[in-house]
């Protein structure tokens, strides 16, 4: 593979991760993985300032994660991939069995 390409991928998924790198996102992506939502809607489901989550849909919109779809004077939003849930749900479990592994040994070292 060519460099350029090479480099180009992993810029991709460069900011494909970025995209994932704030909590709020990731809500704004679990939130939207139920059905889409404008706005004003996503802001009162997750209960931050719309400036907020407009920011924040920004980024992912440019990360390529959510569509926006105009539909008469309000704007929605949906995953553009389902599979980035996929990928989160992953690296929750990936997580889960971490910390799982932390509290026995953990639990191990207490006892005499």
């Amino acid at each position: 593979m060519a460099n350029n390409l090479r480099e180009e991928i992993y810029q991709l998924h460069a900011n494909v991760c970025d995209g994932l790198a704030d909590p709020i996102r990731i809500l704004l992506l679990y939130t939207l993985s139920d059905a889409p939502c404008n706005v004003n809607d996503l802001s009162e489901r997750v209960n931050l300032p719309q400036p907020t989550v407009s920011r924040h849909l920004k980024i992912l919109r440019e990360r390529g994660m959510v569509l926006a779809k105009r539909n008469g004077q309000f704007i929605y939003y949906q995953l553009a991939d389902r599979r980035v849930i996929e990928a989160l749900d992953l690296l929750r479990a990936m997580m889960a069995d971490h910390l799982k592994e932390r509290a026995q040994i953990a639990s191990t070292a207490e006892t005499p």
